[in-house]
């Protein structure tokens, strides 16, 4: 049942934050940007930690219910001391997604090295044991979420290269995983809106009947600095460079003091999601770089979110000019 919208589409956890700096049980400066995955009966979280030493390494906490977390004792993937990882990681992992894919869960994330930001990949099929594939974008790359299936005999992601400081989001196909090109622009900010500055994929795509859903974030300057909200977008099965429906409001803004306060105020930055069997969404993001939160909304309020307006040729959204599209 779809609900009335309120200030939010999405519901926060009345307890929130689900992992916080407090229940990290070692030292560090901050926990952030956690991707989920439902391991059997368990809901794992890859966190993004940073250290004291100021770079960002990856770890575990796991739940029973989704909501109350305990984080492992030791990190699960620190950067590269050698091999060919080793330069591109010397600043750290960060904002790691994972995507299921027969039988391996894929790990998009971004290396951090001197040089800029790539997005690298690695792959478990057990979350002890992490094995890193390849080194996947050029420099000025981050924001990398797999596809959940093959479409047309290909692999298939979204991400955000930075070209001429306008940070949109395009897809790119691979063969093999390592290989990526065909690469197309698939959304770009909108002036004015609340997404005016940049944008980026933020969930691995969600298959629905009406297309891939996509929730990404989306970027607003302002005078005080930077706000950072969570909005949906619908994307064509067969060709996901087609736009067929995008949100005009965000579904999450920060509004709580721990969404407005922190490392990096007015920021909910969303970094996965698992979809129940019930239709209920579980959607974790980052607050204020400070602490991992939950929030949950139905899954047919999500697609409804992408049809806010009729109009789809007019300048609200990009890239729409499509013939796969479909009302």
């Amino acid at each position: 049942m779809i609900r009335t919208r309120g200030r939010d589409l999405l519901h926060r956890w009345e307890g929130n934050p689900v992992v916080a700096l407090e229940n990290v049980p070692y030292q560090c400066n901050t926990v952030f940007n956690g991707t989920p995955v439902k391991f059997g009966d368990t809901y794992l979280l890859l966190l993004r930690v940073e250290g004291r030493q100021g770079y960002s390494f990856l770890c575990l906490a796991r739940s029973e219910d989704g909501f109350n977390f305990t984080v492992d004792q030791t990190p699960c993937m620190l950067p590269a001391q050698q091999g060919p990882f080793k330069l591109w990681e010397e600043n750290g992992l960060e904002d790691p997604r994972v995507t299921q894919i027969d039988g391996w869960y894929y790990i998009m994330y971004t290396a951090v090295s001197p040089y800029g930001h790539r997005i690298a990949l690695a792959r478990t099929d057990d979350f002890e044991r992490f094995e890193r594939i390849a080194l996947v974008s050029g420099p000025g790359n981050k924001d990398g979420v797999l596809f959940p299936e093959k479409l047309n005999g290909a692999y298939a992601r979204l991400d955000r290269p930075l070209g001429n400081d306008i940070g949109s989001i395009w897809v790119s196909y691979s063969p093999d995983l390592v290989n990526w090109g065909r690469s197309e622009v698939v959304l770009s900010p909108r002036p004015r809106y609340w997404d005016s500055f940049r944008i980026g994929a933020s969930v691995p795509p969600i298959r629905t009947d009406r297309g891939w859903l996509e929730i990404y974030h989306g970027v607003k300057m302002t005078s005080a600095g930077p706000i950072y909200r969570v909005g949906t977008v619908m994307l064509d099965l067969d060709n996901p460079a087609c736009v067929i429906g995008r949100c005009l409001s965000p579904v999450l803004s920060p509004r709580q003091e721990y969404e407005r306060i922190g490392d990096v105020g007015n920021v909910v930055f969303a970094s996965g999601a698992i979809v129940e069997d019930d239709g209920e969404v579980k959607l974790y993001y980052g607050a204020a770089d400070t602490s991992i939160c939950a929030a949950t909304v139905h899954i047919d309020e999500l697609i409804e979110s992408c049809f806010e307006s009729a109009d789809l040729s007019s300048d609200d959204f990009c890239r729409t000019a499509c013939p796969y599209r479909r009302g």
